[in-house]
């Protein structure tokens, strides 16, 4: 057992090592990496960038474990996600090998000191912790810019209808607004100036972010284009759709958390509050509970 011990200790420090030498040294990254690292540095921080710089030869590994189809559903979640400080695929790839290597390493440690609660704890955490992080992005993101779409759609019909064309309308807008949203329309004008047609633009709008009042205002937009409707009139009444939805969706969530909010003062605050009244009793009755138990 002790010479076990002594050999993962061993590798733990020789891997800690490696590490820091990859860390300094000039290796060629992946493409997409490289762009992540450079442009994501201000965006990330110190521990993140360490982490990718200590897993980055082991991305494309990690990647062909993981296969075409895996690839492409993370590639999707990560874009759902809004690549949250700079993340990219690549980089997804480099943190699960280095969480991956730090939970099982951590988990033959204390499996072998007995510790078994610490040992599933850190396997967990090697197998999640990067999946959490993109599931709580992607929750954080959705809920934010159906929150803003709203405002945005009425802000929006009122400087087209002043005169403004759509495209220099929609600019304008997008520079005055902050957050995931804001990131959305600059990506999508930029997709623009690059020679993608409007309706290929906002086609990739809808693919990025699984909103449904994302797809309401995509599919609307394309079908005003199509049919030939007036973009103002389009925009006040999908702004009024939208609202709408939020405000069922609103009453739907307040139904379900009362026969939770019941569930929980029944089981916990009821018993409790019993046991509470009775012991209240008990103390204020002057009872010898000396006598009755013998004592």
């Amino acid at each position: 057992m002790a010479l076990l011990l002594s050999l993962l200790m061993a590798l733990a420090v020789y891997g800690a090592l490696a590490g820091i030498r990859m860390y300094r040294a000039d290796a060629k990254l992946p493409a997409d990496l490289a762009i992540a690292l450079e442009v994501g540095a201000t965006r990330t921080g110190a521990a993140n960038s360490l982490i990718d710089r200590m897993g980055m030869r082991y991305a494309p590994a990690v990647l062909r474990l993981m296969g075409p189809r895996q690839v492409a559903k993370y590639r999707r979640r990560i874009d759902l996600a809004g690549n949250p400080g700079g993340l990219t695929i690549d980089r997804y790839a480099a943190r699960r090998a280095v969480y991956g290597a730090l939970g099982g390493t951590g988990f033959l440690v204390f499996l072998l000191r007995g510790q078994w609660l610490v040992a599933v704890l850190l396997l967990l955490f090697g197998a999640f912790w990067t999946e959490v992080g993109i599931w709580s992005a992607i929750r954080i993101r959705k809920d934010v810019i159906e929150r803003t779409l709203p405002d945005f759609l009425d802000v929006l019909a009122v400087v087209v209808g002043a005169g403004l064309g759509f495209r220099q309308a929609l600019d304008r807008v997008a520079t005055h607004y902050e957050g995931p949203w804001a990131d959305e329309l600059r990506i999508t004008l930029r997709q623009m100036d690059l020679g993608m047609s409007r309706r290929q633009a906002f086609a990739e709008l809808r693919r990025r972010n699984d909103s449904e009042q994302v797809a309401m205002f995509v599919t609307a937009l394309q079908q005003g284009e199509e049919l030939g409707a007036p973009i103002v009139d389009t925009l006040v009444a999908l702004a009024k759709d939208m609202r709408r939805t939020d405000a069922q969706n609103a009453r739907r969530k307040a139904a379900r958390a009362v026969p939770r909010a019941t569930l929980m003062i029944t089981t916990f605050m009821v018993p409790a509050t019993l046991l509470l009244l009775a012991a209240g009793l008990l103390l204020g009755s002057g009872t010898d509970f000396g006598s009755v138990t013998g004592k």
